[in-house]
């Protein structure tokens, strides 16, 4: 599986000039922040998508702005290749380097430099953890809305490369609807401000651009944030279903009513035992799949859409409702949905899938994901975010065995394909990276391609940064050679 998706092969004068490079870099940092012994290196070999791995040249991790341009400005110069890097969470292969390339870590970046609560927002470093934020507000009653499961963990900077979203996102929208501002440095060291504290900016949407671009227009160190005031109370209801259909219908007809919860979480059998036998949040295991509905708003108002909700749920024959009564069951509930892929790591080796379909498709792409897991003879366990379509199939193999690997990747591209067919997308909140990177020409024409890598090219005219990644090595411009 180690060769089944390629890289560029890595340019040999710049790896014979490994030693001057680290040299020039050890200028640039502090000691202690540049990182290139081959032991030190093999953390950074890798991502959360840990089928794949290389090793980079060296490891710096800035501290300031000015320390994130000059590294940009000399590997510009020298035409090196330079890798943006979080907190190293992504699904998809975004942060995984080249041997001729520098991963350029954002991690030290990590001070929150302003909230203002007058204007609602917050002004962070990119290494901020997502979860960091709601903590800094929340004594004062905000927090910040987007909350990937990987909240702990991942930083502001990672959640802006892949437009990063989470369980409430149905109501709040994801990263690009909670972002106003980026410090960005180019990828020659020119350091520039797209949007501030306003609700809107003026001139292009360079801003839209940006949030979502994976790491290949520039590196963001530092973004301003919406906050959001705490609501007045808010309940998750356990809802479970006889069948993952039912379930998938279910959620399609709370929306097609008008009903938009705070959340709305699915889980299949497979998945809702490993999350229990995890967090042992008293998910019913007599029932094919569950769905967690969160609601908010004073007492009357979630009890009114309550209501609605169990009306709609009782058609599609619910087996069990039961709404969390105290801040602590409220609290392992969400344990353990958040907890769903570490949960699964402890049982098996996974790939997670991100796609994303129409909320009409549910039943039908959760049925046809089944059959194709079942066709290559491998199990799948399926928690995502419901509300908005956006799947995770879970896919379980052994990563020793590199047939079980090859089928498991092979289920994951058709099931990735059948999102695309079914009238969705690639990706929901993963970002492409090298994981889809082949399947591109799958949900868009080479047209579209040629656009957006033009858009990619008047940034970084070399693609330097972050490549491999994104878009299919053949085609691209310039045109890259593979390993």
């Amino acid at each position: 599986m180690s060769e089944a998706i390629q890289f560029l092969v890595p340019d040999a004068a710049i790896m014979a000039r490994r030693r001057e490079i680290v040299d020039d870099l050890k200028e640039l940092v502090p000691p202690n922040r540049l990182i290139h012994e081959p032991v030190e290196l093999v953390p950074f070999e890798t991502d959360g998508f840990i089928a794949y791995r290389r090793r980079p040249l060296a490891v710096a991790l800035p501290e300031t702005t000015a320390q994130v341009a000059a590294i940009l400005k000399y590997c510009h110069k020298y035409g090196i290749p330079v890798v943006p890097r979080g907190a190293g969470t992504s699904l998809s292969g975004g942060a995984i380097p080249q041997e001729d390339a520098v991963v350029l870590g954002l991690s030290a970046m990590s001070r929150i430099l302003d909230v203002d609560y007058a204007n609602r927002t917050a002004t962070v470093q990119a290494g901020v953890t997502n979860l960091n934020i709601s903590e800094a507000v929340s004594a004062d009653g905000f927090f910040y809305a987007p909350d990937p499961s990987s909240q702990l963990a991942c930083t502001i900077g990672g959640n802006i490369g892949m437009n990063s979203g989470g369980a409430h996102c149905l109501k709040y929208g994801v990263t690009t609807n909670n972002l106003l501002g980026v410090k960005l440095v180019l990828v020659d060291g020119t350091i520039i401000d797209l949007g501030g504290k306003a609700l809107d900016a003026e001139g292009y949407d360079l801003l839209g651009l940006v949030c979502g671009s994976e790491g290949q227009l520039g590196v963001v160190t530092e973004a301003t944030v919406r906050l959001i005031a705490k609501p007045e109370g808010a309940r998750p209801v356990l809802f479970g279903f006889d069948s993952a259909e039912a379930a998938g219908s279910c959620v399609a007809d709370v929306i097609g009513a008008g009903i938009v919860p705070v959340a709305i979480e699915f889980m299949d059998k497979p998945a809702i035992e490993i999350c229990e036998a995890f967090a042992h949040a008293g998910y019913p295991l007599d029932v094919e799949a569950l769905l967690i509905v969160e609601v908010e708003g004073s007492e009357a108002e979630m009890e009114a859409m309550l209501a609605s909700i169990c009306d709609i749920a009782r058609r599609h024959d619910v087996k069990t409702v039961r709404e969390s009564q105290s801040a602590l069951e409220s609290a392992l509930i969400w344990k353990g949905r958040k907890s769903a892929f570490g949960a699964t790591g402890r049982i098996a080796d996974y790939i997670c899938m991100d796609g994303t379909v129409p909320l009409s498709q549910l039943a039908y792409v959760l049925k046809k994901t089944s059959e194709i897991t079942d066709r290559y003879g491998l199990r799948v366990a399926n928690v995502f975010h419901a509300g908005d379509g956006n799947m995770h199939p879970l896919i379980l193999y052994n990563i020793n065995d590199p047939e079980d690997a090859a089928r498991a990747e092979a289920a994951g591209n058709e099931i990735l394909k059948l999102c695309v067919d079914a009238g969705g997308c690639l990706t929901g909140e993963h970002g492409v990276g090298i994981e889809k990177r082949d399947l591109m020409l799958h949900q868009y024409a080479q047209v579209d391609l040629d656009q957006q890598m033009a858009i990619r090219a008047a940034f970084d005219p070399n693609w330097t940064l972050n490549p491999s990644k994104v878009f299919p090595l053949e085609g691209r411009s310039p045109l890259g050679s593979a390993a």
